[in-house]
């Protein structure tokens, strides 16, 4: 009796906007958005609202090729970096600033996202990932997390400022608040607050102390959502978020826990050579 050769198992097709959202380009309703808008083309076609592909089609958004990755092989892995003042969140700068991408560990066939933004000026907590999905996920803004940043405020704050600030400030971008507001002490007519706000809106935090008459003239995000900026950190440096710590990130993003790909030897040499590195300065 012969054997009878197996079947290879067809390659399953998703949602056009669902694997543009994996690849990190940005949310799935933004992406129904472009596809309407004729910006999105799948084999050299303009795509249309209902689409379905696989990996293997060339999909471009905007003229530019997009990499594809079926669901299977995403990998889910999460960098948190300790962000100085100075670096800007973008992959390249045609003034040659330093970005918050020339520090991180290289990566062979991904790419790092970073999870929102923070701008020139603030320093603290950035969170990068492999899995565009869940970055996406933690960005929407019906996502409604929490960011929390330490402030340095120059000026006599007064409960009327507070009281303000936590009852909403109509900015030129629309109305804003913060939903908790704690004085840590200070020297002089520099004080130190913790403050928490659901948005992440360009210079946010700032524009609402401003609305005050008050000066901010030190900002670090200490938290996002429930991931804590380490304290043992330092500026510039990064730790990859261990496998418990990034499921209940996954969790708390509405995802289901992803286990993180096992590192070729090479690999996990070149993350190890750069770990000690960091922890060789972070004691020195």
């Amino acid at each position: 009796m012969t054997d009878t050769p197996t079947a290879q198992a067809p390659t399953q097709d998703e949602k056009l906007q669902k694997v543009l959202a994996r690849a990190g380009i940005g949310s799935r309703r933004e992406m129904e958005r472009w596809i309407a808008a004729g910006r999105v083309m799948v084999n050299e076609k303009t795509a249309a609202l209902g689409d379905r592909v696989t990996w293997r089609d060339r999909v471009s958004v905007d003229g530019k090729p997009v990499e594809l990755q079926s669901a299977k092989d995403t990998q889910r892995r999460v960098l948190i970096y300790n962000k100085p003042e100075g670096e800007i969140v973008t992959r390249s700068d045609p003034e040659g600033r330093p970005t918050v991408f020339d520090k991180l560990p290289r990566l062979k066939g991904e790419r790092w996202i970073a999870v929102g933004r923070l701008d020139i000026n603030t320093a603290g907590l950035l969170l990068f990932t492999t899995d565009g999905e869940l970055a996406n996920a933690l960005m929407h803004p019906a996502s409604q997390i929490e960011r929390e940043y330490a402030v340095r405020v120059m000026g006599h704050v007064t409960m009327d400022h507070v009281n303000a600030m936590h009852q909403g400030v109509l900015l030129e971008d629309g109305m804003a608040r913060f939903t908790d507001i704690q004085e840590f002490g200070g020297e002089g007519i520099n004080s130190w607050y913790h403050v928490v706000i659901m948005e992440g809106r360009n210079r946010e935090v700032r524009r609402l102390w401003e609305s005050q008459g008050l000066r901010v003239n030190r900002l670090k995000r200490v938290r996002f959502g429930n991931v804590f900026l380490p304290p043992a950190l330092r500026a510039g440096m990064w730790m990859e978020m261990p496998q418990t710590d990034m499921n209940g990130l996954s969790q708390f993003a509405g995802l289901r826990p992803k286990k993180a790909p096992r590192r070729l030897p090479k690999e996990q040499e070149r993350f190890d050579r750069q770990a000690k590195r960091q922890r060789t300065r972070r004691h020195a």
